[in-house]
C-alpha cells in the first residue's frame, strides 16, 4: 500500500450536482441536510473562517515579511561550469539542462564571471555579469543575449 493505491472509501463519495430539497422520498428532502434553523440553516450563512465576530484566526496571527510580485528567479552559474561542453559548441538553457549542469528554470539563466573558461563558445543565456562577457569574448567565444 503506498500513496499512488489510496482512494476513498466506496460510498462515502458525493457528487457535486446531488439535488436537495426535492421531497422526502429523495433521501434529502424537507430541510435538505441543513438540519432545523440557526444561522447555518439560512442562505447567506457566514463565509469560511468567519468566527461569529471574534477576530478570526487569519487576522490574530502576526504577518511576517514581504513577497515580492516582480521578483524573478534566476539560475546563477559559474563560468567555469561551461567547460564542459566541447570547443566551438553552442550552449544554450536546454543543453545545460540535457548535460545535467542545472535542473530546473523558472525565469532564467544568468552567468557569473567567476572562474575561467578555457574553451571558444557561443554562449546563448538570459543574462551576462560584465566580467563574463569580457571573459567569454577573451577566449574567443560570443556571448548572446536571448
Amino acid at each position: 500500500m503506498d500513496l499512488a493505491n489510496l482512494s476513498p472509501a466506496e460510498g462515502s463519495k458525493h457528487s457535486n450536482n446531488f439535488r436537495r430539497g426535492r421531497g422526502h422520498g429523495s433521501g434529502n428532502g424537507k430541510t435538505a441536510g441543513k438540519g432545523h434553523k440557526g444561522q447555518k440553516a439560512r442562505s447567506g450563512a457566514p463565509r469560511i473562517g468567519f468566527e461569529g465576530g471574534q477576530m478570526p484566526l487569519y487576522r490574530r496571527l502576526p504577518k511576517r515579511g514581504f513577497k515580492n510580485r516582480n521578483s524573478k528567479e534566476i539560475v546563477a552559474l559559474k563560468l567555469d561550469v561551461l567547460n564542459a561542453f566541447e570547443d566551438g559548441a553552442v550552449v544554450t538553457v536546454d543543453s545545460l539542462l540535457e548535460a545535467g549542469i542545472i535542473k530546473e528554470v523558472r525565469d532564467g539563466v544568468k552567468i557569473l564571471g567567476n572562474g575561467e573558461l578555457t574553451k571558444k563558445l557561443t554562449v546563448q543565456m538570459n543574462a551576462f555579469s560584465e566580467t563574463a562577457k569580457e571573459k567569454i569574448e577573451a577566449a574567443g567565444g560570443k556571448a548572446e543575449v536571448i
